[in-house]
């Protein structure tokens, strides 16, 4: 298996190219290995998605669960893999910097730090405080002894904020803050996500929504796709419908479309 320096410089790789990658989320050791046999250059973890495989909501487990759950994502497979650590578990600046510290001693070599405070009353965190922490957070990426990737995410879109402007100027404090990846979950308009990749000069991620398409992405200029916990919600919604239908009609025929043992079992 590569190290955690030969994976860390690959993944670093992949966002210099002048083309973008497709980075999956997976939620446990076994969508992981299935992603990663599918020829996926690099996977990122979904904090949602291990959330309910947990039987918890989103943003319901804590940072101890969720380095034991990337540590086990990151060696299960040969890949570069980046973490989804929401707001580091925690306000402060010193949060935000451990939880790198951690995630990078759990085997991954690249993670995010979103905006959002987790806070109904206020969702999204005071720009300056924002930057603050992703400051933090890119000092201890870079301090570290191979390279980590550290994204920087502006939740506005995910929070009732469409508020273009304000999304972009967070992304460009971010930029300054020391962040290697740019993200801005929820943009849904292709010209505004053009407008995002003009105003900064880091790599842009984009998650992506069912009527967006790698060409047009690529296009415009991002250079990396994630698909957040749709993968997840995905699987879900497949085994709810068939629990309704055994529930409700008393039949099966769900299983017809079912991946066959042996092939699933060929995989592993």
């Amino acid at each position: 298996m590569s190290t955690q320096s030969e994976k860390g410089r690959a993944f670093r790789a992949l966002h210099e190219r002048q083309r973008a990658f497709l980075i999956p989320n997976p939620w446990d050791i076994g969508t992981a290995r299935l992603l990663a046999r599918m020829g996926f250059e690099a996977l990122a973890t979904s904090s949602a998605g291990f959330a309910y495989s947990m039987g918890k909501r989103d943003y319901g487990v804590t940072r101890e669960e969720m380095m034991a759950h990337v540590g086990a994502i990151a060696a299960a497979v040969d890949l570069p893999v980046s973490g989804d650590l929401e707001n580091g578990f925690g306000d402060a600046p010193e949060a935000a910097a451990e939880t790198i510290r951690l995630a990078a001693a759990a085997g991954l070599v690249g993670g995010s730090i979103e905006d959002a405070t987790q806070r109904q009353e206020a969702p999204i965190y005071p720009i300056g405080h924002a930057a603050e922490r992703v400051r933090a957070a890119a000092e201890a990426a870079h301090a570290l002894p191979f390279p980590f990737t550290l994204t920087a995410r502006a939740e506005n879109y995910l929070h009732g904020r469409p508020d273009l402007d304000d999304t972009v100027r967070r992304l460009q404090a971010f930029q300054e803050a020391g962040a290697d990846v740019l993200y801005a979950p929820g943009l849904s308009r292709l010209e505004d996500i053009e407008a995002v990749v003009r105003s900064v000069d880091r790599p842009v991620n984009v998650l992506a929504l069912a009527h967006l398409e790698v060409a047009a992405l690529e296009k415009v200029g991002v250079r990396r796709i994630s698909v957040g916990s749709a993968l997840a919600r995905a699987a879900y919604s497949t085994l709810l419908r068939a629990a309704e239908e055994m529930r409700t009609r008393g039949t099966f025929t769900y299983a017809e479309e079912a991946v066959n043992t042996r092939d699933l079992s060929a995989m592993f």
